[in-house]
């Protein structure tokens, strides 16, 4: 890998620029990518998915890093670069060409891999909640260690009470640990974008018995739908929620922002469990 051209050479010599409609900023300092690259830990032998590699910075680090990485790109004019990469560390780099939507990615990648990506702006909301709602638990990845504006990275992590605290944060936090691992300035990328970046490094963990996704994304639904008003008025429109709040001691004069991943959780169990005459989802 230590002959490796510079990627800013490869991209010259490939016509690669960076496409707004794709959601695309690349990053080209090495050492940059290389500690995104060790955010998982080890990943010697690694299975990993890489989604948006574009001309393959991040996939440089992580195959130094010895990982086997399979990326998807969806846009054609990345692939010859990429393909270029591939020829440097035979046998560790498989590329789909694709839309990651789309894409299984347990079945390319295989239970226990990891997933390290500067997600595309466009769709890293849409495939983050994907992985974090998948109905069988413990899920086919064992981490996700990703890119994501800063605003975004902030709502992933937020406690109860902030402002950023909402569906997101829930979601991430009530079968998995999130955090910040680090924060990437606006100019570390070509072109920079209008905003601050971070990785956020999640893992999961045992999920709370008797929750389902479903119950739990249809409350959260409701109550951040209408975040500014009380929860007996953005809840009323959930069979038997507000009667699951009083038997929990939920006040339902909070607002959704200031009940705690467990308290939600909970009152999803309360419904699912049949406790309630109409509880279920």
């Amino acid at each position: 890998m230590t002959a490796l051209p510079p990627l800013r050479e490869v991209i010259a010599r490939h016509g690669l620029t960076a496409s707004k409609a794709l959601g695309q900023n690349f990053l080209f300092d090495e050492q940059l990518l290389d500690r995104i690259a060790r955010v998982p830990g080890p990943l010697g032998g690694a299975r990993v998915l890489e989604v948006g590699p574009g001309p393959g910075g991040l996939t440089r680090a992580l195959l130094r890093a010895g990982a086997e990485v399979v990326a998807i790109e969806r846009d054609a004019r990345c692939l010859p670069a990429l393909a270029e990469l591939g020829s440097w560390a035979p046998g560790r780099l498989r590329v789909i060409e694709g839309d990651a939507l789309a894409v299984d990615a347990e079945a390319e990648v295989g239970h226990g891999g990891h997933v390290v990506a500067n997600l595309p702006y466009n769709v890293g909301t849409a495939l983050l909640v994907g992985w974090l709602t998948a109905p069988r638990w413990p899920p086919w990845w064992r981490s996700l260690t990703l890119m994501f504006q800063k605003e975004v990275a902030e709502r992933i992590v937020a406690a109860p009470g902030t402002d950023a605290y909402g569906r997101l944060a829930v979601l991430a936090q009530w079968r998995a640990t999130a955090r910040i691992a680090m924060t990437v300035h606006r100019s570390a990328f070509t072109p920079p974008p209008k905003v601050m970046s971070a990785v956020v490094h999640i893992v999961p963990t045992p999920a709370p018995d008797g929750v389902r996704i479903e119950v739990l994304e249809r409350l959260t639904a409701a109550a951040f739908g209408q975040r500014r008003k009380m929860l007996r008025q953005s809840l009323k429109g959930v069979p038997g929620a507000l009667d699951g709040a009083s038997a929990l001691d939920i006040d339902p004069t909070r607002r959704a922002e200031t009940v705690s991943v467990g308290e939600w959780t909970a009152l999803a169990r309360q419904l699912d469990a049949g406790v309630l005459k109409h509880g279920s989802a």
